[in-house]
């Protein structure tokens, strides 16, 4: 069974999960230096936000070479399968269901054109959809924002969520994560024409935007607090309030403020390095599920086979005009 077009029902705010080069790398890997005024490098054309008017300045995503790689991932035996729970409940439903976003511009976006989501995330649940029942587009997506991805596990509504999920202690407390697979840690954003705010060291005193149910908040009453924190529900309300004047910067995971640059050229800047803990992304599963066990194995033989490399270069390495791929990070970690 196959529907990998989100029902209107299931539609909530949009949440911007967007691009992470690995920690120190990014701001390098782009040709952008901490307290640098030079743009991001021009994308080529494309889509995170559908029919937004910054598509034709967006880097597409190659999706033949996408397909074609998803489709190529390996299946599972039968018995792999049914010696998990978690697993062999997918399979009796016929369907994966999975907490994602579909506005994620290197991560997970949904093409209009032909009703696909591409990118990173959707690669590895597409791939793990393939690898429980033979078809990657055997999944439903529910999109979920910062504040809903613990919910719609706890209720029951999906099986997994992929979508930029920070792994944290308190989080643990309420489900499971398989991984981490990918790493980052925050990034101030300021408009281009910004030269008051340099670092973090910058934002006392100033009005500075951060993502509700983000780990941005509380990094930022860490490591800067004398700023005033405006909380948004969506990272385009943060952004959106940046350029109305509302905020003087918004502070969130790297892997958002890259995609944003990527999004819209020259509009934006890195304000000084990256600051706080490493985010160790991660799958969110229910509490206490077998599927960790199961989905850790099948994230291992990935990276071990060089698929995940693969992944990561035809959706964010190509596009970015990065060459090497990031070390996955330590599964269990």
């Amino acid at each position: 069974m196959s529907n990998n077009t989100p029902r209107p029902e299931l539609l909530l705010d949009r949440r911007h999960a967007l691009l992470g080069l690995g920690a120190a790398g990014a701001v390098a890997a782009f040709g952008l230096s901490g307290c640098s005024d030079e743009p991001a490098p021009a994308p080529e054309g494309s889509g995170d936000a559908g029919s937004s008017s910054d598509d034709a300045q967006e880097a597409q995503i190659d999706a033949a070479a996408y397909d074609e790689l998803v489709a190529s991932a390996p299946v599972a035996d039968d018995a792999v399968v049914e010696a998990s729970a978690w697993a062999s409940k997918i399979r009796d439903a016929g369907s994966m269901r999975v907490g994602g976003v579909q506005t994620s511009l290197l991560f997970c976006l949904m093409n209009e054109k032909d009703n696909k989501v591409r990118g990173f995330d959707a690669g590895l649940f597409q791939m793990l959809a393939r690898y429980i029942l033979g078809d990657e587009n055997a999944y439903e997506l529910t999109q979920v924002t910062s504040d809903t991805r613990e919910s719609v596990l706890t209720n029951d509504q999906v099986d997994a969520v992929f979508a930029t999920y920070s792994i944290t202690d308190e989080r643990k407390e309420i489900i499971s994560f398989a991984g981490p697979y990918y790493t980052t840690q925050q990034s101030i954003l300021v408009m281009a024409d910004n030269s008051d705010i340099n670092g973090v060291d910058d934002l006392a005193g100033r009005n500075v935007a951060a993502q509700s149910g983000s780990t941005g908040p509380s990094v930022l009453e860490e490591y800067a607090p004398e700023a005033t924190i405006q909380e948004f529900s969506t990272d385009e309300e943060a952004r959106t309030a940046l350029k109305q004047g509302r905020v003087d910067a918004y502070v969130i995971d790297t892997a958002m403020q890259m995609g944003s640059m990527t999004r819209e050229p020259g509009v934006y800047r890195l304000a000084g390095e990256e600051f706080g803990p490493v985010d160790a992304y991660g799958i969110g599963l229910p509490l206490d599920s077998d599927g960790v066990e199961f989905v850790n194995t099948w994230l291992a033989s990935i990276e071990e086979d060089g698929t995940w490399s693969e992944l990561w270069k035809v959706c964010i390495g190509d596009r970015a005009e990065v060459e090497t791929a990031p070390e996955p990070p330590a599964i269990g970690a």
